[in-house]
């Protein structure tokens, strides 16, 4: 039943047209296939410090591949918005698979681009909750990121692949640990230091993530969790955000309340779990976002559109007199679903100022391990 859920969202043909023109485009076409040929990739990883970060291929370590090599290896499209393209890449020697995230329009310079890139490597690499950056290259015509690769892809693809199909892919006790390590992601970004600055084109907030969703919560095979794309939004132009309408839409209305609501029907792309995201730079929209991925993860795709049933049912669904969750779930463990929910719509009142913090929502979590 797994094995179904990890198929892909059905796409539109021009969807499809528009990612096979982009990830097959030759790279002549970008006028740099002869200077990417030998132009080393710039390495994130702490095992390259001697070299001071910046290198492609390193006497002292392992062949590491070129821009053009990379570029080349291209096996597929991961996912894309308006602010980049991720692509699943395949080394020649079959040995090394990698997620490459190619921005479309990087809204700074080349020095503070590497500045900001190699800072959040060097806060990722502490949180085993969040994916690691590998590499970068910022280019005339091309900028990415390498990081780690997920066979199971994200938390998004997992939810809708198995709900395309009718099937169920996630039990409760796996829903319950890819929040748990979602949470612990947020709550380690949340602690840094803001490091805030008077010159705003060095500006970086290292105290937030600003793009939570659940294509951005990717999945280990133990069905462990880590948030990927953390401060990513910070290397782009911010009008390129600002058109991401699919980001900002308002949630569907709730349906008339009974005590057992039918089943949620297909999801249009309006009413989408990912058309309600905030797309504010700031804890408060962190958190918000959190409580949007507790409730499609809980409820499914409308379930932030049922906002005032749970309200206004919460003792049924409590105690399984009214249905709410997509998945089987009784006794002391239906109890724990419960909190957890509450716990979600509590995230989406963060955006007041009478809303909680991350730490306290991951506090609230972690009672019940």
């Amino acid at each position: 039943m797994l094995s179904r859920a990890f198929s892909k969202p059905i796409r539109s043909p021009k969807d499809e047209e528009r990612s096979e023109r982009w990830s097959t485009m030759g790279l002549d076409q970008f006028g740099i296939g002869g200077v990417l040929e030998d132009m080393p990739l710039s390495f994130c990883n702490r095992n390259h410090d001697h070299d001071g970060g910046r290198i492609g291929r390193c006497k002292k370590c392992p062949a590491h591949p070129t821009a053009r090599e990379v570029l080349g290896s291209s096996v597929g499209v991961m996912g894309e918005s308006p602010m980049a393209m991720t692509e699943k890449v395949v080394l020649s020697t079959g040995k090394r698979v990698y997620g490459v995230k190619r921005f479309r329009k990087v809204g700074i310079g080349k020095m503070e681009f590497m500045r900001r890139v190699e800072r959040l490597a060097r806060v990722s690499e502490k949180c085993e909750y969040l994916v690691p950056l590998s590499a970068y290259l910022y280019a005339k015509r091309m900028k990415f990121v390498v990081s780690d690769y997920y066979p199971m892809g994200s938390l998004a693809d997992l939810l809708a692949g198995a709900r395309n199909l009718g099937h169920t892919a996630l039990d409760w006790n796996q829903r319950f640990q890819i929040i748990v390590d979602t949470a612990r992601a947020i709550a380690f970004i949340h602690s840094q230091s803001p490091n805030l600055s008077n010159d705003t084109n060095k500006y970086i907030q290292m105290n937030v993530h600003g793009n939570i969703k659940s294509s951005n919560v990717m999945i280990d095979v133990d069905f462990s969790a880590r948030l990927s794309d953390y401060g990513l939004v910070q290397l782009v132009d911010r009008l390129e955000l600002a058109t991401d309408t699919w980001q900002i839409k308002s949630p569907p209305p709730p349906p008339s309340p009974s005590p057992s609501p039918s089943p949620s029907p297909s999801p249009s792309p309006s009413s989408a779990p990912e058309s309600l995201f905030s797309v504010k730079l700031c804890q408060k929209s962190d958190v918000y976002n959190f409580g949007v991925i507790i409730l499609d993860t809980l409820g499914g795709t409308q379930a932030v559109g049922l906002k005032n049933f749970i309200l206004e049912n919460k003792e049924e669904i409590r105690d399984g007199k009214a249905e709410f969750f997509e998945f089987s779930v009784k006794g002391k463990e239906r109890k724990q679903a419960f909190k957890v929910l509450e716990i979600g719509l509590s995230c989406l009142d963060s955006l007041t100022d009478a809303g909680p913090s991350m730490d306290l929502i991951l506090k609230s979590i972690l009672e019940d391990i």
